[in-house]
């Protein structure tokens, strides 16, 4: 079973940049894709960024060319680097498996969070 934990979430201000980290336990993590999520105080959890196991990656509309993706399977952890931040970058921050970033699947393991706030 597969146990998530985000990190590095924190203050910043508007301009500046943050990477998160999610380290998974288990085994199985090379052969999952790995989702970024958010949820604005509010408002509806939403998709952030995904990474396929071939690396292949997506990213919503309103973080592309900001945000970048990655995973270092040897360490089973995906990153999220989040560049030029925005207040409405602010909102609690979550990792997720998934079988694959396209097709319509749910994920089907959470972390618990972390917290970005973007304020000057």
């Amino acid at each position: 079973q597969v146990q998530l934990v985000e990190s590095g979430g924190g203050l910043v201000q508007p301009g500046g940049s943050l990477r998160l980290s999610c380290a998974a336990s288990g085994s199985i993590f090379s052969i999952v894709a790995m989702g970024w999520y958010r949820q604005a105080p509010g408002k509806e959890r939403e998709p952030v960024s995904c990474i396929n196991s071939d690396a292949r990656t997506t990213y919503a509309d309103s973080v592309k060319g900001r945000f970048t993706v990655s995973r270092d399977n040897a360490k089973n952890t995906v990153y999220l680097q989040m560049n030029d931040l925005k207040s409405e970058d602010t909102a609690v921050y979550y990792c997720a498996t998934l079988v694959a970033c396209s097709g319509g699947y749910a994920p089907t393991r959470w972390g618990q969070g972390t917290q970005v706030n973007v304020s000057s």
